[in-house]
């Protein structure tokens, strides 16, 4: 009989994870558990992906705020230094700047305009260029900013994240000055001394404020990159990729995740007989077109995989090949021959345009947006995702 459905996509429930829990056993038997209870047979090239923060659960990958003011004060012991570019979160980065404020005297807060990096707007477009602010140029004070645009509130929290995070400091005994720019540069006619926390464009930023003759530069993934007081830590990405935890205590980036997918792939390889892929996952890649967020605010989609998710997708456009190569045929006929096209298609179809318009993205990125988006982040209890079906295509 021939297959009706194709990519399937399932949240696993799984028991409420904490620190010490064997993470690898915790997945394995989730999955073969729902195997059993809805009667779903295992294949080759199923993807098993687990969500990032029951991971660094399972790890104990905890710090304080405490822990974030003495690494500060170690790398930066003047305590004046200037954090750019933060996005505007309660969850991400608020607790983060409560660490920072606790080991600083003065903090030179630079906030990015329009919106921050993941498209979390201060103000809209409309209003910047009614006020006739030029974001490439024009460096802006917070008076001068009120003047403008006044007191805007974000339209999901209803914060105004520059009162907000400049209380943050002020209630850990900090003074703190607000400037408004694009350029990282501009940070420099008030200090040397900077904190990078932009997630993906950090390595321009740091090339650009270090040639500029900046003297002390850290990006969040050099804060917490070792252990502080006994802390955990993100040996790659730092203070990247956390989440508040509790009202004084962050939970980190997962870190040494390779054994955990690799264990995991190998249990249950012993368990079905079935080569299964594994990755951990965390933010989704993909963009909010009403509110303009970009989910991703995680350094990287999936921080450990197997080797079987490194690449891209090698697809052809079937609508392309329907309505070029075989435009004259349709039924059996059309179907036969766009299932040939499948099967002998190249390694490679870069470059190709019976590939135009398929996804030229990795793997791991648009698995983990389905996991993203298939798990959510509210009260699903759904942190372990089973997707079969990816890799097939019309021909199987």
């Amino acid at each position: 009989m021939e297959r009706c459905i194709g990519a399937v996509s399932r949240g696993v429930r799984a028991p409420i994870i904490r620190e010490g829990d064997d993470i690898v056993q915790i997945v394995v038997d989730s999955v073969l558990k729902a195997s059993k209870e809805h009667g779903i047979e295992f294949c080759d090239r199923d993807v098993v992906a687990v969500t990032e923060s029951v991971v660094a659960r399972a790890q104990g990958n905890y710090a304080s705020t405490q822990d974030i003011a003495d690494d500060i004060k170690a790398k930066i012991p003047g305590g004046e230094f200037g954090v750019i570019f933060p996005i505007l979160s309660r969850n991400r980065f608020a607790i983060c700047l409560r660490g920072m404020a606790k080991g600083a005297k003065k903090i030179y807060l630079m906030l990015s305009y329009p919106s921050d990096e993941v498209g979390n707007h201060l103000i809209s477009e409309d209003q910047m260029d009614e006020a006739g602010v030029d974001p490439f140029r024009d460096v802006l004070s917070e008076p001068q900013w009120r003047s403008f645009f006044g007191f805007e509130k974000h339209r999901f929290t209803g914060v105004d994240y520059i009162d907000y995070y400049k209380d943050i400091i002020r209630e850990e005994g900090a003074n703190v000055e607000i400037i408004f720019a694009n350029d990282p540069r501009a940070i420099l006619n008030y200090t040397k001394n900077v904190i990078t926390c932009d997630i993906h464009t950090r390595v321009r930023t740091k090339r650009l404020l270090k040639a500029a003759g900046a003297e002390i530069v850290l990006g969040l993934d050099e804060i917490l990159n070792a252990p502080v007081n006994g802390s955990g830590c993100n040996e790659q990405y730092g203070l990247l990729g956390s989440n508040k935890a509790t009202e004084d205590k962050i939970k980190l980036f997962p870190h040494n995740c390779q054994p955990v997918v690799d264990g995991i792939a190998e249990k249950l390889l012993a368990a079905t007989g079935k080569h299964v892929e594994v990755m951990i996952y965390g933010d989704g890649a993909f963009k909010d077109p009403v509110g303009k967020i970009w989910e991703l605010a995680d350094p990287v989609v999936s921080p450990a995989h197997t080797k079987g998710l490194i690449g891209q997708p090698n697809e052809l456009k079937l609508k392309y090949l329907a309505d070029n190569d075989y435009a004259d045929l349709s039924g059996d006929a059309l179907k036969d021959a766009i299932s040939s096209a499948i099967k002998a298609k190249e390694s490679d179809l870069v470059g190709s345009m019976a590939s135009e318009g398929t996804t030229p993205r990795q793997l791991t990125d648009l698995l983990g947006s389905l996991c993203d988006l298939t798990s959510g982040s509210g009260d699903k209890g759904t942190p372990i995702i089973w997707i079969q079906g990816y890799f097939d295509n019309f021909t199987m």
